[in-house]
């Protein structure tokens, strides 16, 4: 058997040794969770998925430019939907005898 005083030495020098390793842990969680680092890394990540994204679309757009065209003018369609609903609304005529006085109170009711 050890003596009581060897075991206290190793058990304090494992204790040390843990005690080091979870400094080292949280130095490593530390600089991993700086928030202006994630916020630089988050933000570098939606720069490439935005670029990724436009080179995609711009490839599908140089393979069907009939595609493109044609959503294209749809889009044109819809945002001046109502000047062109405006060119096709019938005109109202002028009335040859307008009422300038409300019913019941003149002489040409």
């Amino acid at each position: 058997m050890t003596d009581p005083a060897t075991r206290l030495l190793d058990a304090e020098a494992e204790a040390a040794a843990a005690r080091e390793r979870l400094s080292g842990t949280l130095r490593k969680l530390q600089v991993r969770l700086n928030p202006r680092d994630l916020a630089k890394q988050a933000a570098r990540d939606v720069a490439d998925k935005g670029q990724a994204a436009a080179q995609a679309s711009l490839d599908t757009a140089v393979r069907n430019p009939g595609a493109v065209a044609g959503v294209t003018a749809v889009a044109g369609l819809f945002l001046a939907r109502h000047r062109l609903a405006g060119l096709f609304r019938k005109k109202d005529k002028p009335h040859r005898f307008k009422r300038n006085h409300e019913p019941g109170l003149g002489p040409k009711d």
